[in-house]
């Protein structure tokens, strides 16, 4: 694993290959017949085998430390899902059934977000073939999501210094109302999110800059309003380091979305994000978020798709070799 406290002082390397984070528990998990298809995350990793990545590319995340947690989630909640206690009300808005497995799952993902940080800070990108899990707030989980890996990572890279500023763009079809919420009084943290107005969440607590869109509007107006706010954001707020929630359930064939984004479309914007971070050498987390289409191929496909496009940005784009502040 990278040493975290020495990656201020990091040479970022020129065409470092694009490292991937994944382990077989994210699928294992038994959540019965859901609409979240854990199999993807198997599916992505095979098809990358299949291209030829090699595995010593692949990081197998470790469990988050109680400590990172409970920089971002209260003790009380982290007990009382320790303790299995939930209430029926947390779990009904969880969504999720609850067990030993469900919580070994959403504490590896939070690792695999924390070492995907990690390894974007030494080589300027890095995929998380999981995470974006933006709906859980810091005394409870929503919508699929227990911890907020995006929150805890941040807040580690903070207190160990290798960061001052981070941003965090969620391309999610959901509003990311539990990063909203955890890093509304934070200014050291940029908040984007681009998402569907008319489904859940219902109460979408202000991030610091939202995009709402409406079913059908599809991949002409949301690509121009991508455009009008990117790399423009990047230049003025400077992060240290950029969380990309590249979700897959913009698609017009998802089946709780219904912004009607083309395969194509999709493609596009992940390339407006990633590759005007690259350009401005920012250091890039990729995290896959969401993805519900009928068809889980559609849905495994859009992921490759966004990796693919971080991969040939990584590939065309080296980093020159800079310093990261100290």
């Amino acid at each position: 694993m990278v040493n975290i406290r020495k990656l201020s002082r990091v040479v970022l390397r020129r065409r470092s290959p694009l490292k991937f984070v994944y382990c077989d528990a994210y699928w294992m998990v038994d959540i019965g017949n859901h609409v979240f298809p854990l199999m993807k995350y198997r599916l992505i990793y095979e098809k990358l085998l299949s291209w030829g990545v090699k595995k010593g590319n692949f990081v197998e995340p470790q469990l988050a430390l109680d400590d990172d947690i409970l920089r971002v989630h209260s003790p009380r909640y982290l007990k009382k899902l320790k303790a299995g206690k939930l209430s029926h009300a947390e779990m009904l808005a969880l969504e999720l059934p609850y067990s030993p497995g469900l919580l070994q799952f959403t504490k590896l993902h939070v690792g695999g977000t924390i070492i995907a940080a990690e390894e974007a800070m030494e080589k300027g990108m890095a995929a998380h073939l999981g995470g974006g899990f933006h709906h859980a707030f810091s005394d409870h989980g929503e919508g699929f999501c227990v911890f907020n890996d995006m929150a805890v990572a941040i807040e580690k890279l903070k207190h160990l210094g290798v960061i001052q500023r981070a941003m965090v763009v969620d391309c999610d079809v959901h509003q990311g109302n539990g990063t909203a919420s955890i890093f509304s009084k934070k200014e050291y943290v940029f908040t984007f999110s681009i998402h569907q107005m008319d489904i859940y969440p219902a109460q979408k607590p202000e991030s610091t800059l939202d995009i709402g869109l409406w079913s059908g509007e599809g991949d002409g107006e949301y690509l121009k309003a991508l455009k009008s706010h990117f790399p423009r954001l990047y230049e003025e707020f400077q992060p240290d380091v950029v969380f990309y929630l590249a979700g897959a359930d913009p698609y017009e064939k998802d089946q709780l979305g219904g912004l009607r984004l083309t395969l194509e479309g999709l493609k596009e914007r992940d390339k407006i994000v990633i590759e005007s971070a690259r350009m401005l050498k920012i250091p890039t987390v990729i995290l896959l978020a969401g993805g519900y289409a009928i068809d889980v191929a559609d849905t495994v496909a859009i992921h490759l798709n966004t990796i693919k496009v971080a991969q040939d940005i990584h590939r065309k784009h080296p980093l020159s070799i800079t310093k990261r502040k100290s």
